[in-house]
């Protein structure tokens, strides 16, 4: 078991050394599109890559997650592993909208042997997902 602070240090040489290791700018959130971004997520149990959705009006939520629904088997030919939820819990209880890639195998933050193999999965995931996007970018926009 790791000290709050232990664990904080933890997540921040996570973080770092995979900006180090891969060192390149992601679009993440400059989509372009208010309310719309990408995110890795990594915690004790799962590491993630994800297109959240949650602009503070929920109709336009609906509508651009409708309009990627529309192009769920364009992403799925890219990404075949990929998960649609539009009804994601995050952890401090908010639903939001996400569509995402689960890595999986096994993964801890708190493992520092299952790091290198979490940062390829997002690397190769992330730039799929960023390709996708930037093809069908109009599409997704166009509500």
């Amino acid at each position: 078991m790791f000290s709050k602070e232990e664990a904080t240090q933890l997540r921040k040489e996570f973080w770092t050394s995979f900006g180090k290791s891969f060192p390149r700018k992601w679009l993440l959130y400059n989509t372009k599109i208010k309310g719309v971004s990408f995110k890795f997520v990594a915690d004790r149990k799962k590491a993630l890559v994800c297109l959240d959705i949650e602009n503070p009006d929920e109709l336009t939520n609906l509508l651009y997650y409708d309009q990627l629904i529309s192009l769920k088997s364009l992403l799925e030919k890219e990404l075949p592993e990929v998960l649609f939820n539009d009804e994601y819990e995050l952890d401090n209880g908010k639903i939001i909208r996400r569509i995402f890639v689960p890595f999986q195998e096994k993964f801890s933050i708190h493992n520092k042997n299952t790091w290198r193999n979490c940062y390829e999965f997002y690397v190769a995931t992330m730039s799929k997902f960023e390709f996708f996007f930037n093809e069908y970018e109009d599409v997704i926009k166009n509500i």
